[in-house]
């Protein structure tokens, strides 16, 4: 009766199962000693300096377009003053984090995922483990700190390019200098604004590389599968974002701006 009202909800649960003791196994490893720190530098270097391209051109069209988009709106109303108010508020509690933290799930997460899935078919995480080697702190413990460590930089490095995206854009309509831009924004944000943002941003990042892991860590053998662990990978993650943020502005929302 379960199984045809939702089907493969069986499938579901032991999915749901092997990514709960996969997990355990992250936190248990992950205070073991002996860190890879010459690893975790690595992947910070990869992930985050490798992805800082991507995130810069991203949030400065975002910043771009926000500013071309609202304008005309607010031009309606006689508000145009509080442009730079309204983009620096919007962007840095949510246009930026989420808009970053896709773009990182779309590279990073189908990168790890790729990278451990095309290890797990040709065998070297079996090579690592019968060498005595720890595959879950080399492979698994680094890539996760890493990415929870690196989107919140890449967070707010593209949050102020974003915002320089905007000014470029006012300016193509109306004249403003540089200080006075920043000044408005800075002065429309207050530390509550900033500090859940990036936060949540660490989760982001935490499930980026977690569901990165996961899903080359189990991939199936056969070349097929580093392709299937890539996608799920990014489907995954991005699904994980977008709830980790309805509960972050939940929880913002009841502490914070009631």
């Amino acid at each position: 009766m379960a199984e045809q009202a939702i089907p493969g909800y069986k499938k579901w649960l032991e999915a749901v199962g092997d990514q709960g003791v996969f997990f355990s196994s992250f936190f248990r490893n992950l205070f073991r000693g002996g860190f890879e720190w010459s690893e975790f530098v690595r992947q910070c270097y990869e992930i985050g300096y490798r992805s800082l391209m991507l995130v810069g051109i991203t949030s400065f069209i975002m910043g771009l377009v926000l500013i071309l988009q609202l304008r005309p709106s607010l031009l309606e109303l006689g508000a145009e003053s509080m442009l730079p108010r309204t983009l620096a508020v919007s962007f840095i509690r949510e246009i930026g984090p989420v808009i970053i933290a896709i773009i990182c799930a779309g590279k990073v997460a189908s990168g790890i995922g790729a990278e451990l899935g095309s290890m797990k078919v040709t065998e070297q995480i079996d090579a690592m483990e019968v060498s005595g080697a720890n595959p879950l702190q080399y492979l698994v413990v680094t890539r996760v700190l890493a990415t929870a460590f690196m989107v919140p930089l890449l967070t707010l490095i593209g949050d102020a390019i974003g915002l320089f995206g905007g000014y470029l854009a006012l300016n193509f309509t109306d004249d403003i200098s540089f200080s006075l831009y920043f000044t408005k924004c800075i002065s429309s944000l207050e530390f509550m604004d900033l500090l859940p943002a990036v936060v949540k941003t660490i989760f982001f990042g935490f499930a980026i590389g977690f569901v990165g892991c996961y899903k080359g860590y189990n991939s199936n053998k056969g070349t097929e599968s580093v392709g299937l662990a890539a996608n799920s990978a990014v489907v995954t993650a991005s699904l994980w974002i977008f709830v980790i943020d309805a509960l972050a502005v939940q929880i913002t929302s009841i502490l914070f701006y009631r």
